[in-house]
């Protein structure tokens, strides 16, 4: 499937997966909307990637937290005659790591605001938009988390079950509408999603790749992109990607 003329939208782009993803359909031929928080690192990607690739790449600020600001930011987009072909709700967070009765509630509430409201305030926004049209992508980024549950993770994990389960229920709700819905769910990846789960330690944060061969951003990218460029009758519904050091959330093969 070529994606010369088509725009794809991705959400916490600014770093990690988000940016692989902007090089990854980028280097397909895509024009891109990156929407992130951090502008400094928004506008240091988009000179990249207009620099080495005949794209078009438009950057925005955008705290998916707030419905208010979706709402506006899809507006504007349709107020300046942009579609959305692809949507990648790839913004998203773990923080702490820590028992139920335990837990750090501002880390729940951080948690549960980017990766479901922020998911379904975006899914929201842009889907009415693609059934109008009879096409578009849906691409979620999960998680293995989303599969299973581990020890001192059970919020993190509950946002990434109700990923999975949106996922699952917008493909039932846009049936027959021409709108394709795929999730990709990594195990680990070695980006800054440990630094943010753990406050900026950078030494826990090291370990818990310590003696193993993680996933790349490159990695998940690239699945992404195999999602997206699949002929139109063909949809990958659920996508697991383990590195082969991992079998389960907290089964691994480290080197002694």
């Amino acid at each position: 499937m070529n994606l010369d003329n088509k725009t794809v939208l991705i959400t916490g782009a600014s770093s990690g997966i988000g940016a692989a993803c902007a090089m990854a359909f980028a280097a397909a031929g895509a024009d891109l909307i990156l929407a992130a928080r951090r502008e400094d690192r928004l506008r240091t990607m988009a000179e990249s990637l207009g620099s080495t690739h005949d794209v078009n790449v438009r950057t925005y600020v955008l705290d998916v937290r707030s419905r208010e600001a979706v709402a506006t930011f899809v507006r504007n987009l349709d107020d300046d005659g942009i579609a959305i072909n692809i949507l990648i709700n790839n913004a998203g967070l773990a923080s702490g790591l820590a028992t139920v009765q335990e837990g750090d509630i501002d880390d729940w509430e951080a948690m549960i605001d980017t990766n479901i409201k922020g998911l379904l305030y975006l899914t929201r926004a842009v889907v009415p938009g693609m059934v109008e049209r009879g096409s578009g992508h849906v691409i979620n980024i999960g998680s293995i988390a989303g599969h299973e549950t581990y020890p001192n993770g059970a919020v993190y994990c509950a946002t990434k079950h109700a990923v999975a389960a949106i996922n699952r229920g917008l493909a039932i709700d846009t049936l027959g509408t021409g709108v394709r819905v795929s999730s990709v769910d990594p195990g680990l990846v070695n980006t800054e999603f440990s630094v943010v789960r753990f406050h900026g330690d950078q030494e826990r944060a090291a370990d818990v790749y310590k003696g193993l061969t993680p996933l790349s951003a490159e990695d998940v990218a690239e699945a992404v992109l195999f999602c997206a460029t699949r002929p139109p009758h063909a949809n990958v519904r659920e996508m697991i990607l383990m590195p082969t050091d991992q079998a389960a959330a907290v089964h691994v093969h480290r080197a002694t």
